[in-house]
């Protein structure tokens, strides 16, 4: 059977904004603050009940946010951080900010996170830190990896910048560690342009990110060394302007509000494609830990040399041939020329770096519609069958 190409790219994630978002948006440009207003307060709040924590501290993005987690935990030279080697490189740059060094844990082969026995395995007298990393919406195993901090008297620090929405053992993500990082960025799963948040219980962390944020400044009574009167602030750390805006900021709010309605269209396509693609040969499709309720920022398939229908790049390329926008996500990070540079050497995470080989992420947003998943099936089902 004949299949014609699609005459437009299907993206592998996009945003999803309706006119409720604009006039938010609109609402803020019209009043009196469009930075550093009461907007920003309002979003905080929001993500911080929804995550069942008590403090919200937005910033610009995701990597500022952890930048500024890493400083809250008192990350500098000589400490070490472990993190998983599957992920984008924030989770790891954050620590060199600081002057620390990461450690790279490998992953366990079904759901693509960190393992908790890799972790405890890199624990030495100089860990100050863990970094889990919620890869593809699906939690970390944070029962585990929270007792391994306790044991050692470690700070957690959750990249959940691909789980906003999920849930781990009946408890929402956010509400595990010590600090964790959302980001809002358009392909994820509420967007306020760029941006990123951290959420937390613990007051200490709340007031250094709060300040971290804002050049290491305070115009808080209680914190300043003395009152020279109203007009006084001091900057008692070194600081990054890392803020967001009211208009990100009203964007947020009101992309929140639909929030729970994105994730559980994200979860249908993500049904619909194991549905539809279980049973190719060669192919292998995410696992979900029975602990977790992932919320699907990406869908991830392995395809292995059993595969009939090409090598992992002779795959991606007849995808992107489609105008399917095929993605991967990620190479391990310390295979990146810096770390590289830094000393870091191939074979340290071997799990990671064989899913790497084979890893091609198809298209998932709510946006999409079934019509979409059938194209993409289709088009994967011709690569089998030799028909493309």
């Amino acid at each position: 059977m004949d299949m014609s190409v699609r005459s437009t790219m299907l993206p592998y994630g996009q945003q999803w904004l309706d006119e409720a978002d604009i006039q938010a948006v609109v609402q803020v440009l019209k009043g009196d603050f469009i930075t550093q207003g009461p907007t920003i307060q309002a979003f905080e709040q929001k993500v911080a009940s929804y995550s069942g924590v008590k403090y919200g501290v937005a910033f610009s993005n995701g990597t500022a946010a952890l930048h500024g987690a890493c400083f809250a935990a008192g990350i500098g030279p000589g400490d070490e951080v472990v993190t998983t080697a599957l992920t984008f490189l924030a989770s790891s740059n954050c620590v060199l900010y600081q002057g620390g060094t990461p450690v790279f844990a490998d992953i366990q082969p079904d759901t693509y996170n960190i393992d908790p026995n890799q972790i405890e395995a890199k624990i030495t007298s100089s860990t100050k830190a863990i970094i889990p990393v919620d890869f593809s919406g699906q939690p970390a195993e944070m029962e585990q990896i929270t007792a391994i901090a306790r044991k050692h008297n470690l700070v957690v620090i959750e990249d959940a910048a691909h789980s906003l929405g999920a849930d781990y053992r009946g408890r929402k993500v956010g509400s595990w560690a010590d600090m964790t990082m959302f980001s809002f960025h358009p392909v994820k799963h509420i967007t306020t342009a760029e941006g990123g948040m951290i959420v937390t219980d613990n007051e200490q962390f709340y007031k250094k990110l709060l300040q971290f944020r804002s050049h290491g400044m305070t115009r808080d009574p209680q914190e300043l060394t003395k009152d020279e009167g109203p007009w006084y602030y001091e900057m008692q750390s070194l600081g990054y302007n890392y803020r967001m805006t009211d208009i990100q900021a009203a964007l947020g709010v009101s992309q929140m509000n639909k929030l729970d309605a994105f994730v559980e269209k994200r979860r249908e396509l993500a049904f619909l494609y194991e549905q539809k693609l279980k049973g190719i040969p060669g192919i292998i499709l995410p696992t979900q830990h029975p602990d977790t309720h992932s919320s699907w920022h990406l869908y991830i398939v392995q395809f292995t040399p059993d595969f009939k229908g090409g090598t992992r790049r002779e795959v991606f390329e007849k995808l992107r041939n489609m105008n399917i926008g095929v993605n991967v996500h990620y190479l391990p990070v310390y295979l990146q020329p810096y770390y590289q540079d830094l000393g870091y050497k191939e074979g340290l995470c071997p799990i990671a770096e064989s899913y790497y080989k084979n890893a091609i992420t198809l298209p998932l947003y709510p946006k999409m519609s079934e019509k979409d998943i059938d194209y993409v099936v289709e088009c994967i089902k011709r690569l089998a069958n030799h028909l493309a």
